[in-house]
């Protein structure tokens, strides 16, 4: 009779006893090698209930999954306060977070394999201005499905440059094919450099600017630092080189920045005026609706967000923002944010309005809109 090799091998293991038990050991071990690469691979075709996980991520509370957001009781455009200033580490983060966690809830369920994410740099930005409106309108923003914007300010363009464009797209929210990225950093529109750095990142950005009366600007500004410091000067003698000349101090940042012209004329130098859209603080308050039209035209977006998502609160005296299918009550900014301004002498705001008046009728003139501070001609 003639013998396979493979049969005059397990001939010779089964020879012997103790080479028999090695022979039954070795497969054993190999059926269970084999299940557990089998379970491994179903494991890994599972969908994550819980989304990406981020070791600096903050826990979030699932109840609380809800693209509305909140104002402040006072002054709705004053609440970029603190945060902003430190980076926009408040609920702001935990809301882009939030919506990020839910995102992935959905796609896990339905879809599988989920549609393709990335992180990309921004194709807008919102520049400034501090204390205009900034964080309402990105709030308002929120709410449009192709829109994906970080919460923190990253501040790359006026004090991270050094890091890298690396270190700015790992910053970014991911999104998905036809979405657009967004980032707000109040500062941009003042600094010298952030221009110039912006359009070798993308000469196609599209720069989105939020300004409001300047006095009433400077004001909260000044609000806002005082809340932090309350021992500094009274805004009457910060806002003057000499209270009796009525000489204004232009080197103070809360009057700098609401030269608006002034700072225009830099950013005009790199970007086309059509790639620059203004909107105005006050109309954000009395009109949000329509100024989230022309926001959303300007991105090239559908008209997603309309009447129907805002609520005027007349007590309050601003908009918030509610679910347009549900009758749930409007979510505002928190009722913490707002801050009372200190009254002024009038005679220090009247000249401060004529300090102003050229630079307003210049900052028309350049963007074609009357935006009811002074005087157009």
């Amino acid at each position: 009779m003639e013998y396979s090799p493979i049969y005059q091998n397990l001939h010779l293991v089964s020879s012997s006893p103790v080479k028999n038990k090695l022979f039954v050991f070795c497969i054993m071990l190999s059926l269970w090698m084999y299940m557990i690469y089998c379970c491994v691979g179903y494991c890994s075709t599972m969908p994550s209930l819980m989304g990406t996980w981020n070791p600096n991520t903050k826990k979030i509370p699932l109840d609380s999954l809800d693209p509305l957001f909140g104002a402040s009781s006072r002054d709705v455009l004053n609440n970029e306060s603190d945060l902003d200033s430190r980076g926009g580490e408040d609920w702001d983060e935990i809301r882009s977070e939030q919506r990020t966690l839910d995102n992935n809830v959905v796609s896990s369920l339905f879809n599988e394999s989920g549609p393709v994410e990335s992180k990309k740099l921004p194709q807008a930005i919102i520049i400034g201005v501090k204390k205009g409106g900034t964080r309402a309108l990105l709030e308002f923003l929120r709410v449009h499905p192709d829109i994906r914007a970080v919460g923190a300010e990253p501040h790359f363009f006026d004090r991270n440059y050094d890091k890298g464009l690396e270190w700015y797209r790992d910053r970014m929210p991911e999104t998905q094919e036809g979405q657009i990225t967004m980032e707000k950093t109040p500062s941009y529109y003042v600094t010298k450099d952030v221009p110039a750095r912006i359009h070798t990142m993308s000469p196609d950005t599209r720069l989105i600017v939020v300004v409001r009366d300047p006095v009433t600007r400077a004001i909260s500004d000044y609000t806002q630092t005082r809340s932090k410091k309350p021992d500094i000067p009274s805004f009457e003698s910060l806002a003057f080189k000499n209270r009796t000349t009525g000489l204004i101090d232009t080197s103070w940042s809360a009057v700098q920045i609401g030269m608006y012209a002034k700072h225009l004329e830099r950013w005009l130098q790199y970007f086309p005026k059509d790639q620059l859209l203004f909107i105005s603080g006050e109309r954000l308050i009395s009109d949000p609706a329509g100024e989230m039209t022309r926001v959303q035209d300007f991105l090239g977006l559908r008209r997603v967000v309309g009447h129907k998502h805002f609520h005027f609160n007349p007590a309050k005296g601003f908009p918030c923002l509610k679910r347009p299918e549900g009758n749930s009550k409007p979510h505002c900014l928190g009722k913490t944010k707002g801050r009372i301004h200190p009254n002024i002498d009038p005679e220090v705001v009247q000249k401060l309005r004529d300090f102003y008046q050229p630079f307003n009728r210049r900052f028309y003139q350049m963007t074609g809109h009357d935006f009811g501070w002074g005087s157009w001609s």
